[in-house]
């Protein structure tokens, strides 16, 4: 598909107002996307696992204008006006206004809510820039008429909506489905493309099933240095061109181990992804660390303890200093029991996320 394919009719409705919810989850990248070329273009794959429980509500309200000249929107977060989420909303509509003609016809308000607690320091733009998409999308299908509700028309409303999320934000392409969703084009994964993230379409082991992700708040204070910048870092990076090569190459060695479920394969793969991006940062002009001392803390307690009881406990990264511990649900009474007593003293005021796979995002109303 190209960008021409997302292009609509003209619409066969006319609407005078609506509201429509949706609620769509974050997702964890398992290899990292970090580097991007113009147009919010992935510089390599990833492949993340779709959360369940940390997700972003949106609900849309639209009415129809008289001056259909300019965008006109007002923002909220848990009932309260936000005026400093309008510029980044404001890029995304002047991003998606070709493939969404109707955005300057109507007043929109976004209500917008939460099940993690905000600054926490977990990213909400991915949940929270899919969640939009997809309202923007049923107001779409609206317009469109369309009642085709064939596994073909759901699968293109999906394409869509993981192609204007990524214009919001890269990795809110990979929060539309689940469990495991792969973006950018990848010779490994058939129909993978760099426009919208697919669902991984190969054998996935039952080890992988109902995976736990136990989130720890290590830091929930604001990036001193933001993930847009830090992509753009990438540009002139030394080890830019081996990195992309190497997460090429990481997704084509997952591969097998979904398939077997490996664990400790898997868990080679994961952690040393996490590193390699922190590495990215560390290694950038001008350079950055956003991991803290209780960062580290945790990975050494993590490794100590996988090291003494054979158990399958992992860490990931995102961009920043909370750790995300992945493990097997059929290991999880130890596991958990583990992170309470001894990981969640490192977190800022003892908070800590439970999360496991989830399956993407859910209409509530329309």
């Amino acid at each position: 598909m190209t960008e021409q394919d997302f292009i609509p009719k003209p619409y066969r409705t006319k609407l005078e107002s609506g509201t429509v919810t949706w609620e769509s989850p974050s997702n964890i990248a398992l290899v990292k996307y970090w580097g991007k070329k113009e147009h919010q273009i992935p510089a390599n794959p990833s492949i993340s696992f779709t959360l369940n429980n940390c997700k972003t509500t949106t609900t849309l309200t639209f009415s129809k204008k008289e001056n259909t000249q300019q965008f006109s929107f007002e923002v909220f977060l848990d009932g309260e006006k936000k005026e400093e989420f309008k510029p980044k909303i404001e890029t995304f509509f002047k991003r998606i206004e070709s493939y969404l003609p109707f955005l300057t016809d109507y007043h929109f308000k976004i209500e917008t809510s939460n099940t993690f607690p905000h600054s926490s320091g977990i990213a909400s733009s991915a949940s929270g820039m899919s969640a939009l998409a997809l309202c923007l999308m049923s107001v779409e299908k609206e317009l469109s008429a369309i009642q085709d509700d064939s596994e073909e028309s759901q699968k293109y409303f999906n394409q869509k909506a993981s192609f204007l999320a990524r214009l919001g934000s890269g990795s809110a392409c990979r929060s539309i489905e689940g469990d495991l969703i792969v973006w950018g084009d990848s010779t490994t994964v058939e129909g993978s493309t760099d426009l919208f993230g697919v669902k991984y379409p190969y054998q996935v082991h039952d080890n992988f099933k109902d995976y736990q992700d136990t989130i720890l708040l290590v830091d929930k204070g604001e990036k001193q240095v933001s993930s847009t910048v830090g992509h753009n870092l990438m540009h002139k990076h030394p080890y830019a061109e081996n990195r992309f090569k190497q997460a090429h190459e990481n997704l084509e060695k997952l591969k097998p181990i979904l398939k077997s479920g490996d664990l400790d394969a898997f868990i080679a793969i994961i952690e040393s992804e996490a590193l390699t991006l922190h590495a990215m940062m560390m290694t950038s002009m001008p350079y950055f660390i956003l991991m803290k001392p209780n960062t580290l803390k945790i990975i050494n307690k993590i490794w100590r303890f996988r090291q003494d009881t054979g158990l399958h406990i992992c860490f990931t990264l995102d961009a920043g200093a909370n750790v995300h511990v992945l493990y097997p649900k059929k290991e999880s009474k130890v596991i958990l029991d583990f992170i309470k007593n001894e990981l969640v003293a490192y977190c800022q005021n003892g908070q800590f996320i439970c999360d496991q796979v989830g399956f993407g995002a859910k209409l509530l109303s329309s």
